[in-house]
């Protein structure tokens, strides 16, 4: 095993007690990045303390910069790590710093390192808990259909139920002075947000308040069950294959979720271990 390979296994991979050990202290130091920014934003701590704020941002940019930086020498192919999404998001959390230099105000940007924090996944070998977060965006993504109708139905819905209350409370009450402002308090009132800015005054507009009030809560139910009901067959089809995944990284394209016993990428084909297959 080379350096490049000693190395990547220290940074990629959690399976080592030393890469463990990497990954704990890399994400202390994004924890103690974010917290630094946030303290930073509060008016009394940042006239008293702003210096020191500064220097431990960039002392904490310089870290992560070497961290980027070493990533992209140990893979065998920087671009595609480069266009992985945790290469895309440590690029990010670098950039800010170094834009406040030309643009004030980019340093709030450095909050993107909190999603560094999704390592802690791989770290503590909760990828179960990564495979559910996918079932979730699937389902999601498998309502997207079924959801777009639904939306439409209510888009159509607030029209009609502002155009009523434009002419039943038009005239007669001043807060309904145009349609778009009755569709304004339709939506409010359908997704039983009310703001409380606009009511009606006439018994019959109340009444028809009312009818919109109760079938709110059937747009907060029907939502709710197409998805559930997405996430109940994802979960049904999800099979055994997680239970055996490593942490192992891929050094060609960067990428995780290879079986334990795994000799060949499933992304891109190359060889994992070129030690095991020798």
């Amino acid at each position: 095993m080379n350096h490049k390979d000693k190395i990547h296994e220290i940074i990629f991979e959690a399976d080592t007690p030393a890469g463990k050990y990497f990954d704990i202290v890399l994400l202390v130091f994004i924890l103690l990045s974010v917290l630094a920014v946030m303290l930073e934003t509060v008016p009394s701590l940042h006239d008293e303390y702003g210096d020191l704020f500064y220097t431990i941002e960039i002392g904490f940019t310089i870290i992560f910069t070497i961290e980027y930086l070493l990533r992209l020498y140990i893979t065998r192919k920087p671009f595609k790590y480069a266009k992985s999404f945790y290469g895309i998001v440590d690029l990010l959390s670098i950039l800010p710093t170094y834009l406040s230099v030309f643009l004030m105000g980019t340093q709030s940007l450095m909050m993107i390192r909190a999603l560094r924090l999704l390592r802690v996944f791989r770290i503590f070998k909760l990828g179960n808990y990564l495979s559910q977060s996918q079932i979730i965006v699937k389902a999601l993504r498998d309502s997207m259909q079924k959801i777009f109708v639904f939306l439409f139905f209510i888009l159509v819905s607030v029209c009609i139920f502002g155009s009523i209350m434009y002419l039943v409370e038009g005239g007669i009450n001043p807060a309904y002075d145009s349609i778009p402002r009755s569709i304004y308090w339709a939506i409010v009132t359908l997704t039983t947000v009310g703001y409380g800015d606009i009511h009606p005054l006439t018994p019959i507009g109340q009444s028809l308040a009312a009818i919109i009030m109760i079938l709110g809560y059937a747009v907060i139910a029907v939502p709710t069950g197409i998805v559930s009901a997405e996430i109940v067959n994802e979960t049904q089809n999800q099979n055994e294959q997680d239970k055996n995944v490593s942490t192992q990284a891929c050094r060609y394209c960067s990428k995780e979720g290879h079986d334990t016993n795994a000799e060949y990428c499933k992304f891109c084909g190359e060889i994992l271990n070129e030690e095991d297959i020798d």
